[in-house]
């Protein structure tokens, strides 16, 4: 799997430089088929795009490097999607925007870059959402990372002062206030605003579905125990700091959320102990160039999603 912020940070640097080297974008040809992959086709036009953007991170840059890279992110996208959960646009336009303002540009800079080079900002976002939304699913399927053994366990703990570490046990409910995607763009303002609203009114975790009850297209998601180390990144600054038993609100691909905070206390138990020595080895592996279980897990779950797909080339 593509390292998302290598990779980004990598093409940027490209891409700075070919604006101010005046680098054109190629002229493309009409665009045909080259392949479908389960239905979904993938274009001439697409894999210029796509080697355009090779090009700029100063790698393999041909046609049929490109065109593979194509298929294989359009079955993670086919997968996240059969799965539900993929970020949100806003989460994406946010990575953008991030990105931009880390290379002193604005978005519609960063806009004329990638449209001068070849790739366009469409391209671009639609690799930044993959990149971001795969990890969750490969995540939720295997796990961040695999389990320590209890003789690791013992043996971080004797390094530990034979002191168990803790954490904070959450139980969490998810608040989902509805939003449609055909009406996105009509209604979120709206529905945020009804969102925040009812955070006052919360009445707790037990009461919250016949709450959810008394409002238009509310729904409530039983998350259950959950260790800090296991909040997902989006929402964790939020549980952080909440104030009483509900967090800010986030405009999400389902609509607009919040969570619900039914308890939380202070754990040193044998789980607790594994998550946060697997969290601390995370950290300490970013930077590692050698193999991960999650990269060997989504190379796993790639794997599979071909042999099962259709995918028939041009």
């Amino acid at each position: 799997m593509i390292d998302a912020k290598k990779a980004i940070t990598k093409f940027l640097a490209g891409a700075a430089l070919a604006l101010l080297t005046g680098v054109a974008a190629p002229a493309f040809a009409a665009s045909e088929v080259k392949a479908v992959v389960n239905g979904t086709a993938i274009t001439s036009g697409d894999v210029a795009k796509r080697q355009a953007f090779l090009r700029l991170q100063h790698t393999k840059a041909d046609a049929k490097a490109a065109e593979e890279q194509l298929i294989d992110e359009a079955l993670k996208r086919q997968e996240v999607a059969r799965v539900r959960m993929s970020v949100s646009q806003q989460d994406v336009d946010a990575s953008f925007a991030r990105f931009s303002a880390g290379n002193k540009l604005s978005p519609e800079q960063m806009s004329q870059i990638l449209d001068r080079a070849g790739v366009g900002v469409d391209h671009f976002k639609a690799f930044i959402a993959v990149q971001m939304s795969w990890p969750r699913i490969v995540n939720a399927r295997y796990g961040s990372t695999s389990r320590l053994s209890n003789y690791d366990l013992v043996s971080r703990m004797m390094q530990n002062n034979k002191q168990k570490p803790v954490t904070t046990e959450y139980m969490l409910q998810q608040i989902i206030f509805v939003v449609p995607q055909a009406k996105r763009n009509a209604i979120t303002g709206k529905r945020k605003g009804e969102a925040e609203a009812s955070r006052s009114k919360f009445p707790g975790c037990d009461q919250a579905k016949v709450f959810a009850a008394t409002m238009r297209d509310v729904s409530v998601r039983d998350l259950g125990r959950m260790l800090a180390p296991e909040i997902p990144p989006d929402w964790k600054p939020l549980v952080e700091q909440a104030k009483g038993n509900t967090t800010g609100t986030r405009v999400t691909d389902k609509g607009v959320e919040y969570l619900a905070i039914c308890s939380q206390r202070q754990v040193s138990d044998d789980q607790a102990a594994e998550m946060v020595f697997r969290q601390e080895d995370l950290g300490k592996s970013k930077d590692s160039k050698d193999a991960t279980p999650e990269n060997e897990n989504s190379k796993k779950y790639l794997d599979e999603l071909r042999k099962k797909a259709q995918i028939a080339y041009r």
